[in-house]
């Protein structure tokens, strides 16, 4: 595929720091990359083309932009934006952040500086920022509840409630943020919920079952009374998932389980109701809606006058 100004547009190319480095803050190298390219390519069509910047920009042309916040609130991501820059202008482009991920930030604040081809700036700006400002909405998010848990010895968790494709770096994102990641997917734990309990027969079966089938993947259950946590935790679970509890039923399940296993509560809680479940003295507070339902953090791009 190739970009407007005669270089090539593909996956695995023009990332701007060393493997080694993305996968220090927890990013795979590949699945960013194929995140750029799969979102480039919706900007760009077949073959692609920016028909605006080809038209009223000279190939020659060089500018400076800044990346700044239109709002407060948390930074994430800015990784990937250098990507998306490093990929339009064939890795000439040079991005220097001027704060880091996990850095609040202020209305005005100039998050980075990018000077490279003029076309390929334009080009990267949409991509870049609709990445940058997603995963940002979510540490922004993220961070309020990090901060209304702060000191209560709960932490708050995310789901697998994210954007098809792009859980790596909402979850990311979410770390951010000050949260905690659970389960990346189906894969690596073993959830059983209500569906599986009925489909097993009790709780004890599909416990078991897991167990059996799947002897070295961690396994955590869903308990909406306190006599389902007890018969979890008999069965040799080590993890409950306390759903849609009151703050009130969940005391007496920590009274009753909580020395033995880690406790989460989960199912409509809000950031008004925080402090009350982690006042229970559960582990965890697991919350969807870092990931489904986080506003964007605005963030744009200007270029500085010639």
């Amino acid at each position: 595929m190739t970009v407007p100004d005669g270089g090539t547009l593909s996956p695995g190319e023009n990332l701007p720091l060393p493997e080694a480095d993305v996968a220090e803050v927890g990013l795979d190298l590949g699945e960013v990359q194929r995140i750029v390219f799969t979102a480039l390519g919706e900007d760009l069509g077949d073959p692609p083309c920016d028909v605006t910047s080809e038209s009223t920009i000279p190939a020659d042309q060089v500018d400076t932009a800044e990346l700044v916040a239109r709002a407060d609130g948390v930074v994430a991501g800015l990784l990937v934006a250098a990507e998306v820059f490093a990929v339009t202008s064939a890795g000439v482009a040079t991005f220097r952040a001027t704060v880091s991920d996990g850095d609040r930030v202020r209305r005005g604040d100039v998050l980075a500086v990018i000077t490279g081809p003029t076309r390929a700036l334009l080009t990267a700006e949409r991509t870049a920022l609709n990445l940058l400002c997603r995963m940002s909405g979510v540490a922004t998010h993220t961070r309020r509840w990090a901060d209304r848990l702060e000191d209560t010895g709960a932490t708050v968790l995310d789901t697998r409630k994210t954007t098809p494709g792009l859980r790596m770096l909402e979850k990311y994102a979410v770390r951010a943020g000050g949260g905690t990641n659970k389960r990346m997917g189906l894969y690596d734990v073993a959830m059983i919920k209500d569906n599986h309990k009925l489909a097993a027969g009790s709780i004890t079966a599909a416990y078991e079952l897991v167990r059996t089938t799947f002897p070295d993947v961690p396994v955590q259950v869903e308990v909406t009374t306190l006599a389902e946590a007890r018969e979890a935790v008999e069965a040799g679970a080590g993890f409950l998932l306390c759903d849609n509890m009151t703050p009130e039923l969940l005391s007496e399940v920590v009274r009753a389980v909580g020395d033995r296993v880690e406790l989460e509560a989960t199912g409509n809680l809000t950031l008004e109701t925080a402090a009350a479940y982690a006042a229970t003295g559960v582990d965890y507070l697991s919350v969807g809606g870092l990931t489904h339902s986080s506003p964007i953090l605005d963030i744009a791009m200007d270029l500085r006058p010639r």
